[in-house]
């Protein structure tokens, strides 16, 4: 493996092997006696390499791969063949050195404990991370200031915003100086302003602190103003990599997608798409948390 990359596979391959089973009783009683499974290539053949600093789009169409790769490079699956390494890591090892390294932010998954305030759940995160007190006073001013959300602190999370969650999230994640960031759907429900905000966030800690972050997004104005590079998956393989002005030029996103992947993509051109969603949709009260 190149050292100068951060991440970096040859030939990553994981296959899924299902369970089947005939309908009714008459199936259930056969597969005590004799089970049949299919097998599911999500990724094949995957030879991906990404630099320090880099911003890296990772696209295509739901079920294309994009999450299973996510998680073979933070070490929650394991692949079935191949080579793979993170930050000189096999991921799957998960030693407590590769963990510290790197982080991860799901916009469908929280990792905030509602009951507890901001300010709490950092301290929380401080321990686990083994961060000096110094380190952790400098990180918490700096994304305070950097996100806007000094009056947040004190408050339950449970009483925040969508947006002001999502803040939250990041800031959790990039606590620790992690050098790896990975982000699926970021921006996903928030409303034009949230999401501009969040841009805008990742966009200056990529330049100001040369966090290398790969990207997964529906949202094409996500993929467009952040990333200079753009990969695309199509059923498990790597089918273009290389500048996002290369991958789109002026054509609509849904039309690239057909393009490239033989039929259409429920991609956005941007949050405000989402059915006039707002964050105050994402506030959570005690009746309904």
């Amino acid at each position: 493996m190149n050292m100068e990359n951060i991440i970096e596979t040859r030939n990553l391959t994981k296959i899924y092997k299902r369970y089947v089973k005939k309908e009714g009783i008459g199936g259930s009683i056969a597969s005590l006696f004799k089970r049949e499974y299919i097998e599911k290539e999500a990724v094949g053949g995957m030879d991906l390499q990404i630099g320090k600093g880099e911003f890296v789009g990772l696209i295509g169409k739901n079920g294309a791969g994009k999450t299973t790769l996510i998680k073979m490079l933070t070490g929650i699956i394991a692949p079935t063949s191949g080579e793979i390494s993170v930050l000189g890591y096999y991921p799957n090892d998960m030693k407590n050195a590769f963990k510290k390294r790197y982080a991860v932010v799901m916009g469908q998954k929280s990792q905030l404990f509602f009951e507890l305030t901001v300010n709490d759940i950092l301290r929380l995160f401080k321990e686990i991370y083994e961060i000096s007190e110094k380190d952790f006073q400098r990180n918490k001013a700096y994304f305070t200031e950097l996100f806007g959300v000094r009056e947040l602190m004190d408050v339950q999370v449970r009483t925040l915003s969508l947006g002001e969650r999502m803040k939250m999230e990041l800031i959790v994640a990039l606590l620790h100086d992690p050098e790896v960031l990975f982000l699926d759907e970021p921006t996903i429900g928030l409303d034009v302003v949230a999401s501009g905000q969040i841009r805008k966030f990742l966009k200056e800690i990529n330049e100001e602190k040369r966090t290398t972050i790969l990207l997964t997004s529906h949202y094409m104005e996500d993929i467009r103003t952040l990333c200079e590079r753009c990969v695309v998956i199509n059923q498990g393989k790597k089918i273009f990599d290389g500048k996002t002005e290369e991958l789109f030029g002026e054509e609509e996103p849904a039309a690239v997608m057909e393009r490239l992947c033989g039929g259409p993509e429920s991609m956005e051109s941007g949050p405000e798409a989402e059915s006039g969603k707002s964050e105050s949709e994402g506030v959570r009260t005690d009746e309904n948390a």
